[in-house]
């Protein structure tokens, strides 16, 4: 089964649980309040989702992709970014402390893990080498994220 949509789908999703989860991570290591975390995800949930599909339309159009299928992968990409990001809000005001943290980091490995899944189905590649790789770039991204947290927190306090 071959998902035509899956290029900006994927990309979007990416971006989504890894930008959402590093946030979370560094922001909880900074010791940052929580209403600060949840408006950091909103903001960057359209802030930087909006930079992101601009600039993927823009891309399209300069290699010319018919108009009508470059406004639908910018919305769909739009879209699954919005969608993602929400999920992240949502465990964030639903939960407390170290377990909204926690709850993120592990619906983030979930989402990642189910998108490289269907992402290497797709492509006939091996599911464990890509499963290796993709959490491998999250992880650096997540724990240089903690780093930066918990380095504000020591230096700024």
């Amino acid at each position: 089964m071959r998902l035509a949509r899956l290029p900006l789908v994927s990309f979007g999703a990416t971006s989504a649980i890894v930008t959402s989860v590093g946030l979370i991570v560094g922001f909880g290591s900074a010791d940052v309040p929580k209403p600060a975390i949840i408006s950091g995800l909103l903001i960057v949930g359209l802030a930087d989702n909006l930079t992101d599909t601009l600039s993927i339309h823009i891309f399209q159009e300069s290699e010319l992709l018919e108009q009508r299928a470059a406004f639908r992968a910018t919305i769909g990409n739009f879209l699954t970014r919005a969608c993602i990001a929400a999920t992240f809000v949502a465990l964030m005001v639903l939960l407390s402390g170290s377990l909204a943290v926690l709850s993120c980091l592990a619906w983030g490995l979930m989402l990642l893990v189910g998108l490289t899944y269907f992402v290497a189905r797709n492509r006939d590649v091996s599911v464990t080498s890509e499963l290796i790789k993709h959490i491998a770039l999250a992880a650096v991204v997540i724990l240089a994220s903690g780093l930066i947290g918990s380095s504000i927190r020591i230096f700024i306090h």
